[in-house]
């Protein structure tokens, strides 16, 4: 082998150790990049966990109150219906209590117009009362008939043209609950 070529190989062998050398290098980086790379996924992936943890914590004691709170309700609503209507119910009794009385007193008394005054005053309590739970008659009589308000129970002739489309005669009352129609009144209509 002659020096050119002894010389040449031997650059060539050192460019081939020094590409060696390089890639061996270059492989370790690599290496150790991906291993960081990994060690920050999971450092996330450790972080998304507990974060994950954190609201499913959240989620199930919101489910848990929000059960609570359901059962709570039902309950209250249940009781407001059972027990809703005890105030009104205490009031009718007092009510109650003064017919008993002047039930007693018809049996006992000949004085009609004191048994006429002991009625109308527990007819005027009860109308008051009525009037506390938001209760109103239904004016009818000489009025337009109404089909919100009012039930035509029969048509009669008019006895003028006046009470032609009006109530002539109120059968039974009609009442209202603050703004909602609880009972009809049954009327007579002119034609």
């Amino acid at each position: 082998m002659s020096d050119k070529e002894l010389l040449e190989n031997t650059e060539q062998t050192s460019t081939n150790e020094h590409e060696e050398s390089t890639e061996k290098a270059s492989t370790k980086k690599r290496k150790k990049n991906k291993s960081a790379e990994v060690e920050k996924l999971k450092e996330e992936l450790e972080k998304m966990t507990e974060k994950y943890n954190e609201l499913n914590d959240k989620y199930l004691r919101l489910a848990a109150e929000f059960d609570n709170y359901k059962k709570r309700t039902l309950k209250e609503k249940t009781e407001l219906l059972k027990y809703g209507s005890e105030g009104v119910i205490t009031q009718l009794v007092n009510i109650l209590d003064d017919f008993e009385r002047a039930y007693t007193s018809i049996k006992e008394s000949s004085n009609i117009d004191s048994l006429k005054q002991g009625v109308e005053l527990i007819n005027n309590k009860f109308q008051e009362f009525l009037k506390q739970q938001g209760v109103k008659e239904i004016e009818a009589k000489n009025n337009e008939f109404n089909t919100d308000f009012h039930e035509a129970i029969t048509r009669i002739p008019a006895q003028n043209d006046e009470l032609k489309g009006k109530v002539i005669d109120v059968i039974q009352k009609g009442y209202m609950l603050h703004d909602k129609v609880i009972r009809f009144a049954k009327v007579v209509v002119g034609e």
